[in-house]
Order: structure tokens, then C-alpha cells, then sequence
């Protein structure tokens, strides 16, 4: 029985997150859409913006790459421009100059057609994942599962965004894991990271990443979760999860600090 959680303490805030504005779109007949997925980390260039263009819901999961766009990303607290270099065919652009620094803020403009996207995210400070460990539990049909347990010193100050990803044995798990400390400012985090009773075994490899990510991002993820059904909560129709792009285009650009901790399942 498949179990849809984004985190216990997250549960608390969805009356909030519930009053954000989500687009419903026609998937059937909606005209393809610009698809923009971009970010910039602290860890080292080059980093990468993908652009696509959208199919019918109906249709199969190939998107059709975007190319010929002109990218261009700033760093602004720095005062550093670049336009990034395409990758042939691929809708992929790359950067080579700039680099991700904590506290800075960094904005994205994509031309496609003549017709302008754009955004903005701040990379938050870093904040240490000290540790992975692993609890048993059960499902609601008591069958045993190993959830992941992500352990943290959340910094005294309110706004921090945090989102998390795992890889079990080389294959990305499809859950989304997002987690914010309105109601756990300042204290150590134990948070779970509930999960499918068929997605981690004992002596599986497991690769955790933790993004710091800005409350947009956060509020991305948190959508994207309810959009795909992947917590608690389901949407009634299918809607895209709200976005930091202007201009109607789909995706995110996400300023992130990340850290990543590999280990076996025991």
C-alpha cells in the first residue's frame, strides 16, 4: 500500500500552503508550454538550465527540447553576468563563470521566440545535515518499512526551506520530501522522510541530498507534492505547482546550498 507523505511537521502547515494560487490547465488541449528547470548551487560550475516545451497529458513522456534560446543568469549581489553556452540539441545551457555563494541572490532571463521568462531566488545560508539514520515502521496496512531519518540543528531564525531527495542503488525515488520550520525554530530536527514500504531495503545504497532552498522553491516543491498526489493531500483536477517564473512558463530557478551523504541501509 503506497504511503504519501511529504513530513509530520509538514502536515501542520497545509491550511496555509492551501491558499496559494495554482493554475488549472486542459492537458489535452492546452497549447505546449515553456518548461524551465534551472539552478545555481554552492557547489562547483558548471551549472545547468533545461528548457522544454510541454505534451499532451495523453501523449508519452518525451519533451521536446528548446533550443536556440538565449539564457543569461546574474548574480546581482555580485554584479556578474553570463550568458550561458547551449549544449547542441539537448535544450541544455551551461554555465562557466558564475558561481554560487550563500546570501546571494541570483536572477534568470530566457528569451525563446522573441518572448521573454523570468526569475529571481536568493541562496540561502547553509545549514549542516549531521546525520542519516533509519527507522522501522509500518504502513497503514502493517506491512514494515525503513524510512530514512534526516537529523539537524535548525538555525533560530524563522523562514528556513528545506528539501530533500533520495537514490536507492542508482534509481531516484519519484517522492517529494519538503520541510519548513514555522512551528521549529531553533530546534534539532528528526525529521523522517516517509517513504513506499518497496523503496528501501536493507542493504540498499542510499544517496540523501539536502537542499536549503528559498521559500518559493519551497512552495514549488510543496505544490508539485499535491499536484502529483505524493502526500497526504491530492488535488482534485490536474494543476501546475506555482512557480517563481513569469510570463506562463512551468518549472522553477532555485539559488540552493546542497549536501549530499551516501550510505548502506541497515
Amino acid at each position: 500500500m503506497r504511503r504519501r507523505n511529504i513530513g509530520l511537521l509538514l502536515i501542520l502547515t497545509v491550511t496555509v500552503a492551501a491558499c496559494k494560487k495554482v493554475i488549472n490547465v486542459n492537458l489535452n488541449k492546452a497549447e505546449p508550454q515553456i518548461v524551465i528547470e534551472g539552478e545555481v548551487t554552492n557547489n562547483r560550475v558548471p551549472y545547468l538550465v533545461r528548457i522544454s516545451k510541454t505534451v499532451n497529458f495523453s501523449a508519452s513522456n518525451v519533451y521536446p527540447p528548446v533550443t536556440g534560446a538565449t539564457v543569461i543568469i546574474t548574480d546581482s549581489t555580485a554584479g556578474v553576468t553570463e550568458q550561458l553556452l547551449p549544449s547542441p540539441d539537448s535544450g541544455s545551457y551551461y554555465t562557466r563563470l558564475i558561481k554560487g555563494v550563500p546570501k546571494h541572490t541570483y536572477s534568470l532571463n530566457v528569451t525563446v521566440d522573441g518572448k521573454q521568462y523570468t526569475a529571481v531566488s536568493r541562496m540561502p545560508a547553509p545549514v549542516r545535515l549531521d546525520s542519516v539514520t533509519f527507522a522501522l515502521n509500518f504502513d497503514f496496512s502493517n506491512k514494515q518499512e525503513i524510512n530514512a531519518v534526516v537529523n539537524f540543528q535548525d538555525p533560530p531564525r524563522p523562514g528556513n526551506y528545506y528539501q530533500f531527495s533520495e537514490v536507492v542503488n542508482g534509481r531516484t525515488i519519484p517522492n517529494v520530501f519538503v520541510f519548513e520550520n514555522r512551528l521549529s525554530v531553533g530546534r534539532y530536527i528528526q525529521q523522517p522522510l516517509f517513504n513506499d514500504s518497496a523503496y528501501l531495503q536493507k542493504n540498499d545504497t542510499l544517496i540523501l541530498t539536502m537542499n536549503c532552498v528559498d521559500e518559493n522553491i519551497y512552495n514549488y516543491f510543496f505544490t508539485l507534492a499535491n499536484v502529483t498526489g505524493n502526500n497526504n493531500f491530492q488535488t482534485a483536477t490536474p494543476a501546475n505547482p506555482v512557480t517563481n517564473l513569469s510570463n506562463g512558463a512551468l518549472g522553477y530557478f532555485s539559488a540552493h546550498t546542497t549536501q549530499r551523504m551516501k550510505m548502506l541501509i541497515y
